[in-house]
């Protein structure tokens, strides 16, 4: 069969509003586990970090901090298919609960993968961040978890901005081993669609460069951000120059 044929029956397949509606849910509900999932992470993760970079002065923080070890070393040491499997058809049927949404438990899983990375990621802008910011906001009276909220994670966010970019990147990837608990993506969704006229190698290249267009939009949005932060501290650093010289 030629290619001029295959594209014609996949163009044909995809006039059904069926299929329209299925592809869009697909890809809806692709983006939606990878964006909650990230969110989730950058939360999880931070919360990791600061426990991390934290002072171990108190048994209490310690005891924090190799709870924290050990959920990154469980969450990074198993792929991503193992945890959703796990949590869908282990952990959630041993607790008794029997009708749960696995799209739920696909953005659960994703964003508690996301945290282990993320808690990494974020303790190395942290640790980028010179340590006289936190000392200038201790002795302005501020406490340790106040400078750290309000004067270092920021400055550490924008540090770790494009290996974030990087995290939600490999996180609208990953989101094809949602089909393993049955969350109806981008994959499933094309490929029920290539069952329709039993030929899916162009419902395949479909599915690759949607990918690609998400990729590149995740990466153009990341570019105007630092863009916009690269722009807004040259007009702090511009506005201050212009005090002292006045």
């Amino acid at each position: 069969m030629d290619w001029a044929t295959k594209w014609e029956k996949f163009l044909s397949t995809m006039e059904s509003e069926y299929f329209q509606k299925l592809l869009l849910d697909g890809l809806s509900n692709t983006v939606k586990v990878a964006v909650l999932g990230l969110i989730i992470g950058i939360f999880i993760g931070t919360l990791i970090a600061v426990v991390k970079v934290a002072p171990k002065y108190k048994l209490f923080s310690r005891i924090l901090d190799k709870i924290c070890s050990v959920y990154v070393a469980l969450f990074r040491g198993t792929p991503m298919v193992v945890q959703l499997l796990l949590a869908y058809y282990v952990m959630l049927p041993s607790l008794g609960v029997k009708e749960v949404n696995s799209l739920t438990v696909g953005i659960i899983v994703f964003g508690m993968n996301s945290g282990a990375y993320v808690s990494e990621i974020m303790r190395g802008g942290i640790n980028s961040v010179d340590v006289g910011q936190m000392e200038a906001g201790r002795a302005m009276g501020l406490s340790y978890s106040t400078t750290m909220t309000k004067i270092v994670i920021p400055q550490a966010i924008k540090n770790i901005l494009p290996t974030l970019g990087n995290e939600f990147i490999t996180l609208i990837k990953e989101t094809s081993v949602l089909s393993f608990i049955t969350v109806y993506d981008l994959y499933t969704a094309l490929s029920t669609i290539g069952s329709k006229n039993y030929e899916k190698m162009v419902p395949y290249l479909v599915m690759a460069v949607i990918y690609i267009v998400l990729v590149l939009l995740i990466t153009l949005g990341v570019r105007l951000i630092e863009n916009a932060f690269a722009k807004s501290d040259k007009n702090a650093t511009e506005k201050t120059q212009e005090k002292e010289n006045a």
